[in-house]
């Protein structure tokens, strides 16, 4: 019997065979087989064991061949996932096993790199393919997805037999350099695109048709359809934009005729603001240049149809109500002159323009034109005036404080207790030294006047007549106001003086001034109330017990009467403190007209 195996597992296995053999012998010796019965079957007991070990080697043989056919496949795989990702590690089992191991332990030891392998060429794989798929997408959509597929076919055999981490970088550095280009792209598309929306808003034009005309992934309405970049893309968004431009530039123009006509014909017909709000969008492109006029639909064809229609409707209009305009510009142009105190032009009177008008012999627009021009013409002459007349309107003022003056003067119950006396008293004092100043205001009044006549070389005229003569007048009049005043305090003197002697000498007796039935009423306080007295009327030149001197609103339209008015003013006494008729009495009885009276000493 052959012994397999460690020492210690053939002497078992020797013990056990001897042990099995004694128990054999024994069954044999007591069944009475022969020696020749015994060796045959002991014979062919070792030819069985022989065959069963036969069969234990060759199955041990094959097993040993697939071993070293699994370890060789496996070293061919380890080697060419190495080559594959570009792994050179010295430290492979290839090149540390080469001392004598079992080929299990090689198995062992290779199993696991090449496992390891595997997963790192999926992982490759996987980036490889991210990378390819990018660059797939965004060369298709530079230049082209027909021409991109038939390039990248061409090197995918190529490129699977190489993962290593240096074709990786490639196609990665690849890919930044295309999505660079891409960003720029999309980003000159984006500027395309928005400019194609703007100028769409603004001529009211669907913008997914024009952009859509371009190429439909302008447009799209699917998340995941990319943008079209190519060229082509960017050569049809300039070419839209071109169009657009052109059109937006004509229609500007053309609205720009339509609004001018619907200023015209407003200012022409007056038109209210509301009428004038509804086209405020429109008006508002007058002096706006294109890159300014950015309002959505306000370059529409609806805007320029309803606006051409308005022009329509007020050019219809128009012939109707040329007649009133021509009348309401008049009306404002005298308006203007009565403010001014300028005399109107008479050539386009309100009489005079409807029967040119109903004659047909004038145009009605040439003569609104030139009414027009009356009243630029007016305004102007009333800027260049206004230096003049601020100072006229002072000397009106100066004047009214005089005449109230003049009639608190009057009042003999000035001083008395009453409501309002202190402010009456202020005012009093005020008005005198404004009154001082009025001569010197007319002066300076008449030089201005005179500087402006020799500047614009003619005469300053208000309510038609000159203001110098005006003025010169004046001061005649103050001047014989002033001397009136004068006689009237010897006067007052006198009456005085001879009173006291009549008193000396037939004794004193009550004055009627004293009398409470005698005093008159307040009359420059405003409602009795004792507030600031109302200011008189300048235009009174007659009537009354105080007569007012001579301005331009006072001598404008009484030209005929006024010389007789300074006739007047220069005959008659200036009554400015009123003298009770009990001392008109005293005063004639002391000249002789009492018959009891004495005869003077």
């Amino acid at each position: 019997m052959l012994a397999i195996g460690g020492h210690g597992t053939s002497i078992r296995t020797s013990s056990t065979c001897t042990a099995l053999l004694r128990e054999l012998e024994q069954i044999w010796n007591d069944i009475g087989e022969t020696e020749v019965e015994k060796d045959r079957m002991l014979m062919e007991l070792e030819r069985e064991c022989l065959e069963v070990y036969r069969r234990k080697v060759d199955e041990a043989v094959n097993t040993k061949a697939r071993f070293h056919q699994t370890v060789a496949a496996k070293e061919a795989e380890l080697a060419t996932l190495m080559a594959a990702l570009g792994e050179h590690d010295i430290h492979s089992p290839i090149k540390t096993e080469k001392r004598s191991v079992s080929l299990k332990q090689k198995l062992a030891s290779i199993t696991p790199w090449v496992e390891e392998l595997k997963k790192k060429k999926d992982e490759r794989l996987k980036q490889f393919e991210d990378v390819k798929a990018q660059i797939e997408k965004i060369s298709g959509e530079i230049f082209g997805f027909h021409s991109v597929n038939n390039a990248l076919s061409s090197t995918t055999v190529e490129d699977d037999q190489d993962l290593s981490l240096r074709r990786l970088n490639e196609y990665q550095t690849h890919l930044r350099t295309l999505q660079k280009e891409k960003s720029d792209r999309l980003q000159k598309v984006l500027q395309c695109v928005n400019e194609v929306h703007s100028l769409c808003s603004v001529l009211g034009l669907d913008f997914g048709q024009t952009v859509g005309d371009v190429h439909p992934s302008l447009h799209g309405t699917q998340v995941e359809q990319s943008t079209n970049i190519s060229n082509s893309t960017l050569e049809g968004l300039e070419q839209a934009i071109l169009k657009l431009k052109i059109e937006r530039k004509t229609r500007i123009q053309k609205l720009k005729d339509v609004v001018a006509k619907l200023f015209e014909l407003w200012n022409l017909m007056d038109s209210s603001k509301e009428e004038r709000n509804c086209f405020m969008k429109i008006t508002s492109i007058v002096g706006t240049s294109e890159s300014e006029i950015t309002e959505r639909g306000v370059l529409s064809t609806e805007m320029i149809e309803k606006a051409s229609a308005e022009v329509d409707r007020l050019a219809k209009l128009k012939a109707s109500r040329m007649k009133e305009l021509v009348f309401k510009k008049r009306s404002e142009l005298e308006e203007i002159c009565r403010l001014t105190h300028i005399e109107p032009d008479t050539s386009t009177a309100a009489e005079k323009a409807s029967a040119l008008i109903d004659s047909g012999l004038v145009d009605p627009s040439e003569l609104l034109a030139n009414i027009e021009e009356q009243i630029i013409k007016a305004k102007g002459e009333a800027l260049s005036r206004k230096e003049v007349t601020d100072r006229i309107d002072k000397w009106f003022a100066a004047c009214e404080e005089e005449n109230w003056l003049d009639k608190y003067n009057q009042d003999d119950n000035r001083y008395s207790a009453g409501r309002g006396a202190h402010i009456n008293l202020k005012r009093a004092e005020h008005a005198r030294i404004t009154i001082g100043k009025i001569p010197a205001m007319v002066d300076n009044l008449i030089n201005k006047t005179l500087a402006w006549e020799d500047e614009k070389k003619t005469h300053f005229l208000y309510d038609g007549v000159r203001l110098v003569s005006i003025l010169d007048d004046y001061k005649l009049a103050r001047q014989q106001k002033e001397e009136d005043k004068r006689r009237h305090r010897d006067l007052k003197k006198m009456q005085d003086l001879l009173l006291n002697q009549k008193e000396a000498m037939y004794g004193s007796k009550p004055s009627p001034r004293k009398n409470n039935s005698f005093r008159k009423t307040n009359s420059y306080r405003a409602n009795g109330n004792g507030s600031m007295p109302p200011t008189p009327r300048r235009n009174s030149l007659s009537g009354g017990t105080t007569s007012e001197l001579l301005t331009p609103r006072s001598y404008s339209g009484r030209q005929n009467g006024y010389f007789k008015e300074m006739r007047r003013l220069s005959t008659a006494p200036l009554n400015f403190v009123a003298i009770s008729k009990e001392d008109t009495m005293s005063y004639a009885s002391l000249c002789g007209s009492e018959p009891d009276s004495p005869p003077q000493v």
